[in-house]
């Protein structure tokens, strides 16, 4: 009975070996191709013959790269090229929280000091379009005051738009990917924020930055950032947060 199973494990392991290097092959495949976000693929049989495995492990292939966002597949149509999204990278930073490799104030560290680059880049970059839908989240945030469930979606949007609007989209992919923690720890800073005076001067924080970015004032929109987190960091430490 034992023989099979060790012919098995070998027959998984030599299976794995060659879904990782048809991973490999597919990605240069797209390389060599030039293929853009929304181009198709060759289809898993086609894709199979072309780099001479069978098609199991072409489909094996596809999901990983698809669990990566890589590339899109669905029923009935072939695979596609995705468009680049936080939705991997949030997935790695939620399993590296929760399994405590990374706490919630090393998340705020890299987020602090990317998100002032971000503010003073949208003041130099932003567009009319940005500027307008910066000034028109803050006024929503005034009257969510008292409703901390939009307050939070308004507040993770505000942080997105100024990562867009710095016209780097990779800070875009980065900050966006926050987002998973951002709604595990978001309603700790707002009850720690107790009264509603402190919790309309946070507000007012927000609006000290988007001042600063519709102004393409640089320097201003970094301070003004830089003293959000700190206060951010703040309330999450006194609340007990680490």
């Amino acid at each position: 009975m034992d023989k099979p199973i060790i012919q098995l494990d070998k027959l998984d392991s030599q299976n794995g070996g060659l879904v990782e290097r048809t991973i490999a092959d597919i990605r240069r495949f797209m390389r060599e191709n030039q293929l853009k976000p929304g181009d198709t693929l060759p289809s898993e049989n086609a894709m199979a013959q072309q780099l001479g495995v069978s098609r199991t492990v072409a489909r094996e292939a596809f999901r990983a790269l698809a669990a990566l966002r890589i590339v899109e597949i669905g029923n009935g149509r072939k695979a596609r090229v995705a468009a680049p999204n936080a939705d991997a990278f949030s997935m790695i930073l939620d399993h590296t929280v929760y399994t405590r490799q990374l706490s919630i104030q090393q998340v705020l560290d890299v987020r602090r000091t990317l998100e002032i680059r971000t503010a003073s880049l949208a003041a130099l970059r932003r567009s009319d379009a940005e500027a307008r839908e910066l000034l028109d989240v803050v006024a929503q945030m005034f009257v969510a005051l008292e409703r901390p469930d939009e307050l939070m979606e308004l507040d993770i949007r505000f942080h997105e738009i100024i990562a867009k609007a710095s016209g780097n989209s990779l800070y875009s992919i980065i900050v966006n990917s926050f987002r998973v923690i951002t709604r595990q720890t978001w309603h700790i800073g707002w009850r720690s924020r107790g009264t509603i005076e402190n919790r309309t001067e946070n507000i007012r924080c927000h609006e000290r930055i988007v001042t600063a970015i519709v102004a393409q004032d640089p320097v201003r929109a970094e301070a003004a950032m830089s003293e959000h987190f700190d206060s951010a960091v703040t309330v999450l430490l006194h609340a007990g947060v680490t």
